[in-house]
């Protein structure tokens, strides 16, 4: 039921401005939609390009990022409703290359789950793939079709992971145990979509199978074709402390496609909410999946952030009296957030155009204000409860992960704990024996010690990313 009240939307506008204002951010388009695929809400801040003070309107391209990894479990729960795979299959069944040595065999459902077993690792990049392959998009074609690139990127991304396995505490537990964000293996899946599927690429299967059928005529996974349109966004990222745009859809483009191709638009991403809160078929009836196996998408399968559950591409939290599903990401020049409640039958659109915004804040804000309720959250739902001394201490130390990000846990003259994040101190909040919250300007990073039998600490998990600890050891 839609309650807007002016007053909480004039609070939640007023609460995207602030935000743009302090992140520098460029452009952002916003929209509630409801189940029938009506617009409940709409509006546009700043510019798809700031030096020629370019407008945005529904039909301008943003990046999505990870807001991909819906796309890849939908498509992967679409093979299995045909008969062609199951969740429950080995990934080298059908990635012969990822061999797995040394660990039980991770399923398909692991990497759906982010639990196959693997700490973060640096990006595999689409552009050095394929710089290594001699390979040139003006001779060979958009990247995203490439045969040859996906084939060396999932010979590149199963040989890392399987040098995991023969490393000393090279993986965080067995398949299924721990959650911790894992590209790689949505990059597998994308390529078993691929092998598997009947169409010659990632990219053409989303086309026939999602994108086509919801009439998403503006979203593709293309690397060239945002650069040319007129219509795309500028993205934005911050360089030596300058902000600083760019039409290079490649940046940090990881090889396979799976987890973070994909480029749409306001309108485009409407009719794909609505397949969700219709359980699996489009605004016209036409069914693209059971509304069984979209539950099973939906279902609660591993912990998430402090209070939250991942599914399959697809992360679910309580809302004050919502349940709330969706997915974000974040990407050069991309912030991006969708969420919508089955029950509220109405969901949210978040695209921006620059670096490190926290879209999915204000995807909560407006959800707020579609549910009537204040978009402002107070932040102060759980009570601090100190950590003690001896777990202050054991938690001190320095945490590394594969994808650049460095944590150090301090102990403080009063003996209290401190976060240096990349070298820069935060507060922390401790909200249990085991985890606090660690305060940005705007929103709070979920912070978890991973114990050993002797009550030491190994690892944390931060925000979404498990990290192994590097010092002391």
């Amino acid at each position: 039921m839609n309650r807007i009240k002016n007053s909480n939307l004039l609070l939640a506008e007023a609460m995207i401005r602030q935000i743009m204002k302090e992140c520098d951010a460029c452009g952002m388009a916003a929209a509630i939609v409801d189940k029938e695929g009506g617009t409940l809400y709409e509006n546009f801040f700043g510019y798809a390009d700031r030096d020629a003070q370019k407008d945005l309107n529904e039909d301008t391209v943003f990046g999505l990022a990870s807001v991909t990894k819906s796309f890849t479990a939908l498509s992967v729960m679409q093979l299995e409703e045909a008969g062609i795979l199951s969740i429950e299959d080995p990934v080298n069944k059908y990635i012969p290359e990822y061999t797995g040595f040394n660990q039980p065999s991770v399923t398909i459902g692991n990497f759906l789950n982010h639990s196959g077993g693997f700490f973060p690792l640096p990006r595999i990049l689409v552009g050095e793939v394929a710089k290594n392959l001699g390979l040139e998009e003006r001779s060979c074609g958009d990247f995203a079709y490439n045969t040859r690139i996906a084939e060396e990127g999932a010979r590149l991304v199963s040989e890392r992971l399987d040098a995991q396995t023969f490393e000393n505490r090279g993986l965080n537990g067995m398949p299924g145990r721990h959650f911790s964000y894992c590209n790689d293996g949505y990059g597998l899946l994308s390529e078993i979509i691929r092998r598997e599927g009947p169409e010659p690429s990632y990219a053409d299967y989303l086309k026939r199978h999602i994108l086509d059928p919801l009439h998403m005529d503006r979203s593709f996974c293309d690397f060239l074709r945002p650069s040319l349109d007129d219509n795309a966004a500028t993205l934005y990222k911050r360089v030596n402390g300058t902000m600083v745009g760019s039409r290079d859809y490649h940046d940090n483009a990881f090889v396979l496609n799976g987890g973070g191709a994909m480029k749409s638009t306001l309108g485009d991403m409407k009719k794909y909410l609505c397949l969700y809160l219709n359980g699996g078929k489009t605004r016209k009836g036409e069914r693209l999946l059971s509304e069984y196996r979209m539950g099973e998408m939906c279902r609660p399968r591993q912990p998430y952030l402090a209070d939250g559950y991942y599914g399959y591409g697809l992360c679910l939290k309580q809302l004050d009296d919502l349940k709330v599903f969706g997915h974000g990401g974040s990407l050069p020049g991309v912030s991006s957030h969708m969420a919508w409640s089955r029950e509220a039958e109405a969901g949210v659109i978040i695209l921006c155009n620059t670096s490190d915004v926290p879209v999915s804040l204000i995807s909560d804000a407006l959800m707020r204000v579609y549910n009537g309720k204040s978009p402002v959250d107070s932040r102060d739902r759980y009570q601090e409860t100190p950590w003690s001394l001896k777990t202050v201490e054991a938690a001190a130390g320095i945490y590394e992960s594969g994808e650049g990000t460095r944590i150090e846990i301090l102990k403080q003259e009063d003996g209290t704990p401190g976060v240096k994040e990349n070298g820069v101190l935060k507060p922390l909040v401790p909200i249990n024996p085991h985890a606090g919250f660690v305060r940005n300007t705007f929103t709070d990073n979920y912070l978890y010690l991973h114990r050993t039998e002797n009550n030491g600490i190994d690892a944390i998990t931060y925000q979404s990313r498990m990290i192994p600890r590097v010092f002391p050891v």
